[in-house]
Order: C-alpha cells, then sequence, then structure tokens
C-alpha cells in the first residue's frame, strides 16, 4: 500500500512525521519538514504506522545531501540531509513538545519558557571521540566499525566526517593495524574508542579488551605506526552490556587525554566520560552559571559530577562545592582536575542519590544526570537541601520533562530552558533548565 504524505514535523528521533490521506499518522525514514512524498507503508499499527520513501515528489527547501556517503547505512547521524537551521528549529520544538506531552504544559507557556536552540559552530568535525565495535565476517575476517542504531549490525566506514579531521580517518588506520595484529591470534578486542583535542592535540587510542594475556609492545607498536597517539591504553572488562571493568593500563605514551575547556585543564582516563563536543559544552558551563549566579562561599552541589566539567568552574567562581561521582575513574579524574587547576573540590565518591540527603543545606545544586533522568526520590531530596536555584542539565527531553513535573511538585519553578546542540546532524538535544524554589 502506498500513499501521499506532507512531511510536517520531525520527531524525537530518526523519523519525520506526516499524516495519510485518511488521517492516520506515518513516521517515515530520510523525511524531511515540507516535503511531499510517495509512501510505501510498512508497518500499521492502531494509532499509527511507518513507511517508507518510494519517491519525493516535491522536496523540501530544507532537504540537503548528506555529506557522509555513510549516511543511509551508518544511521548515526539521520539528520544529513536536513539543512542546519531547521535541525535547530526541530530541536526546539522537541524540546517544546516534551514540556506539553510529559510536564503537562499549556503550549504557549512552553513556547515562552524554551529559548532558540543554541548551535554549534561547527556542523561536521565536531566530535572530539568516535567508538567502534568490532566482528568478524564468515570468512574470519576481522571488522571494525560503527554500530547501526538499534542493531548488532556493523558498518565498516572508511572515515567519519562528523570527527575531528585528525581522527576522521581512524576507522581504516585502526582496522587494517588490528587486522594485521590478529592474523595468528585473537586478541579479544570488542570495542575500540579513539579521543583528540584540537587544542591540546592529545589523541588517544583506547582499546576494550577481555581480560587475560595481551602482547601489549606488539600492540603499541603497530598502533603508534597507524595514529600518531600520544596515549594508547587497555580497558580490560567483560563483552556486553554491563562492562564491569576489571582493570586499565597504559601500553604507551601518557595513559592519559587533556582537553582545554572553559579555560580549564582536563584530564581524563578511560574509560572516564567526557563531552564529545568541547566548544558546545562550553556553552552548557556557561549556561549553568549565568543560570545559578554563584556568590563567595555559596555552598552548590554538583550530582553526577564526572571529571569535573561544572564542578572546576563553580569553584573558580568562588563557590564551596560538594562533587557526588560514582564511577572510580571519574573520581580519580576530578581530584587530579581540581588540584590541577588550583580549586578545592569535596569529592564524595558515591551514588548520588545515596548521597545528596549526607550533603546539607545547599544554595544551589547542579545535577547532569545519565539519561534515564533522575531515580524516584531524587527530586524530593533536593527539596529537603532546600537550594535556592538547581540547573538540570538533560541529555534526554523526554526524561526531563518527566522529571520538570517530579521537580513542580516538591516545590521548584523551571525559569528557563535552553537547547543546545551538541550533535549536530542527529536527533539528540542537550538541554541546560534552570528551577527556582517557589517562595
Amino acid at each position: 500500500m502506498e500513499d501521499t504524505v506532507r512531511i510536517e514535523r520531525l520527531s524525537y528521533g530518526k523519523d519525520a512525521i506526516g499524516h495519510r490521506t485518511d488521517g492516520k499518522t506515518i513516521f517515515v525514514h530520510g523525511g524531511v519538514p515540507g516535503d511531499t512524498v510517495r509512501v510505501a507503508i510498512e508497518d500499521e499499527k492502531p494509532s499509527f504506522c511507518t513507511g517508507s520513501i518510494v519517491e519525493i515528489v516535491e522536496p523540501s527547501p530544507d532537504r540537503t545531501k548528506a555529506p557522509c556517503p555513510y549516511a543511509e547505512v551508518c544511521g548515526g547521524c539521520p539528520w544529513q540531509n536536513i539543512a542546519y537551521a531547521a535541525q535547530l528549529e526541530a530541536k526546539r520544538a522537541n524540546v517544546v513538545s516534551a514540556l506539553v506531552r510529559t510536564a503537562r504544559f499549556e503550549r504557549n507557556a512552553a513556547e515562552e519558557l524554551v529559548s532558540a536552540c543554541l548551535p554549534s559552530k561547527r556542523e561536521m568535525g565536531y566530535r572530539n571521540k568516535i567508538e567502534l565495535g568490532t566482528a568478524r565476517n564468515d570468512a574470519g575476517r576481522f571488522l571494525l566499525g560503527f554500530r547501526k542504531e538499534d542493531s548488532h549490525d556493523l558498518v565498516a566506514v572508511e572515515s567519519c566526517p562528523v570527527a575531528h579531521a585528525a581522527i576522521a580517518k581512524a576507522p581504516k588506520a585502526l582496522r587494517g593495524a588490528l587486522g594485521y595484529l590478529q592474523r595468528s591470534q585473537d586478541l579479544g578486542i570488542f570495542r575500540v574508542g579513539v579521543r583528540h583535542s584540537m587544542r591540546t592535540h592529545d589523541m588517544e587510542i583506547a582499546l576494550w579488551t577481555e581480560p587475560g594475556a595481551f602482547p601489549r609492545k606488539a600492540v603499541a607498536a603497530t598502533l603508534e605506526s597507524a595514529l600518531k597517539a600520544t596515549s594508547i591504553v587497555r580497558v580490560m572488562a567483560d563483552p556486553g552490556k554491563t562492562r564491569k571493568i576489571k582493570g586499565v593500563e597504559a601500553l604507551s605514551g601518557k595513559g592519559f587525554w587533556e582537553e582545554d575547556m572553559a579555560g580549564n585543564r582536563f584530564r581524563t582516563s578511560a574509560p572516564s566520560f567526557f563531552q564529545v563536543n568541547t566548544a558546545q559544552a562550553e556553552k552548557l558551563i556557561d549556561a549553568v552559571l549565568e543560570g545559578l549566579g554563584v556568590s563567595d562561599g555559596d555552598v552548590v552541589a554538583d550530582l553526577y559530577a564526572g571529571g569535573g566539567t561544572f564542578s572546576v568552574p563553580l569553584a573558580k567562581a568562588g563557590a564551596d562545592v560538594l562533587a557526588v561521582e560514582s564511577a572510580s575513574s571519574s573520581v580519580r579524574d576530578l581530584r587530579r582536575n581540581a588540584d590541577a587547576n588550583s580549586v578545592y573540590v569535596e569529592v564524595i565518591g558515591g551514588d548520588s542519590a545515596r548521597e545528596l540527603p549526607m550533603l546539607g543545606d545547599l544554595d544551589a545544586l547542579v545535577v547532569d544526570p545519565p539519561r534515564a533522568g533522575l531515580a524516584k526520590g531524587v527530586a524530593e531530596s533536593i527539596a529537603a537541601a532546600a537550594p535556592t536555584r538547581v540547573a538540570y542539565v538533560s541529555c534526554d527531553p523526554a526524561t526531563w520533562a518527566r522529571d520538570v513535573a517530579r521537580f513542580q511538585a516538591v516545590g521548584y519553578e523551571p525559569v528557563s530552558v535552553r537547547p543546545v546542540d551538541l550533535f549536530p546532524q542527529t536527533y539528540h538535544t542537550e538541554v541546560v533548565c534552570i528551577f527556582e524554589r517557589r517562595g
């Protein structure tokens, strides 16, 4: 069955949204708002259906040619065929929609609250990190590439145009080097990460392997000939979703990666997290500092603190910072980063939800949770600590909007919502939301 559809908007996902001639909502992969397309219906559900484009009857003025040759097969950057200005509008619209659908805001109130999405200076070549998976084909040949979204399938790309130029061709170089190393034995490598800084020029290769014997010198020498890395490390872990870390060892170089951000030097050790778009992460920091307006001596908690992205700038602004982080590698990095930037941060190693009730009264608080958002009861614990302002940094508008309703229930109102585009060519959106305590 086919139908002609006009694409109306973009979802928070890889698909665009329109309506069939009978009024039913249809999700269309590859659609651009303003397109008129002929669509083949693929999956019929009671309240919606999905389809694929058979013919573009009339292209949208915002339809562009994807700059990456792997855009259709990789799937990691599904908005490459959309003009950047339209991407920014769609990201703001998705944040507004999340407030309306999930937090039950009136649309006019949500529109007034959410500001324009802050654009990225770089639309391509912005990522300081790429992560690659491994596999073997039917002939036993080693493969290295990107995992397709929602799939275990591997796309063996030659380069990645959204990565820094220095690491854009790393997939091809590392595939050859690691394939050579594994001709006679399987080294147990199941994941490869590459980080690069355009500011410090550091480059780190992190090999994720199963624990066991490993030819360290041979691997280091071969990888050094493939990429000019300042650090090569091995992360020993069990394959799978849990990936429990068994140990980390330096094979060559510094054993860590350094980046300059917001006037501070940050050291990051595998497998610690660091934002992949450094320049845009600085805008997150600016939004948090501006929104909280901390003064000398204010007691500020930073939950899910990582390596100190917010803790270090807050301490430099004069706050007394209590930073809570559960990942041991990030805890070590945070302590080093505070020392390296000549500030004092009280670092608390532990789960944020569990440690929060023991922090005492607070003047302000920053929370930057994982994609799942806050656990039940955390909003209540924050309210008990009574900070005047809370900065909530989110990487998922849906879970953030759910938590907005939780904050409202305990006496906090959002006073500003600022989408920030850390991931051009994708639907992902960061949000900085400032809450104020009522009364």
